[in-house]
């Protein structure tokens, strides 16, 4: 039976916003700890660190999301390993994220001045007391804008989720729409709680960079 759209859908939506944030913080968080990982290996002077870091991140960079998502949720079940939706996608945007952050977080570690780290070393300071103290606070600045722009597209590439059956935001706009046969505005709802939460962080970051540009001049 058709229905109209109404509270109850609404707030089937506001749950399903729950899980699309739930998600994205999981993988940002996840792939936080590993993106520093990667990251200090790929300017670690040992080359057998720098290559693996190097090939992971080519991997996840050069290869679509939904097929990252795919390779893990059923790439595993071959194998005979039952894997919940959430198991599935909670490890393949944590590599996702984490590949992407560690490439964001190279880069900023080497845009440091050299004469920083090169002061350090004068100082006696070891390797890992340099990048703690010295490398790695100045490169946590610069990375910010970067960082935060990369939430903004975790955050909507979340909805790819719902293709291996996990209920978040863009499914649950799925579910009313078959219920109700309105897609204008069941999705122009989705839409809206997407950007309710995308454009803050996107201005932030904006915001931000043109503050480190003033800064910099």
């Amino acid at each position: 039976m058709v229905r109209i759209f109404g509270l109850d859908d609404f707030i089937l939506l506001l749950v399903g916003l729950q899980w699309t944030v739930l998600i994205a913080a999981v993988a940002f968080v996840g792939g936080a700890v590993g993106g520093l990982a990667i990251a200090l290996c790929r300017v670690s002077p040992k080359r057998l660190l720098r290559l693996p870091a190097k090939y992971l991140i080519e991997i996840f960079q050069g290869t679509p999301l939904l097929m990252q998502l795919f390779l893990v949720y059923f790439g595993i079940g071959i194998l005979g390993i039952n894997v919940n939706p959430w198991v599935a996608i909670s490890v393949a945007y944590t590599c996702h994220a984490s590949a992407f952050l560690g490439e964001i977080w190279r880069g900023c570690i080497q845009a440091v001045p050299t004469g920083q780290s090169e002061a350090a070393f004068a100082l006696s300071l070891s390797y890992r007391h340099r990048m703690r103290y010295i490398v790695l606070p100045q490169a946590l600045r610069i990375s910010l804008p970067a960082t935060i722009g990369f939430l903004v597209q975790l955050i909507k590439g979340t909805s790819l989720a719902s293709i291996v059956g996990f209920t978040e935001l863009m499914r649950s706009g799925q579910y009313i729409t078959n219920a109700t046969y309105q897609p204008m505005i069941v999705y122009g709802v989705v839409g809206l709680m997407y950007f309710a939460l995308c454009w803050p962080l996107s201005f932030w970051s904006t915001r931000m960079e043109h503050r480190m540009a003033a800064a910099s001049r």
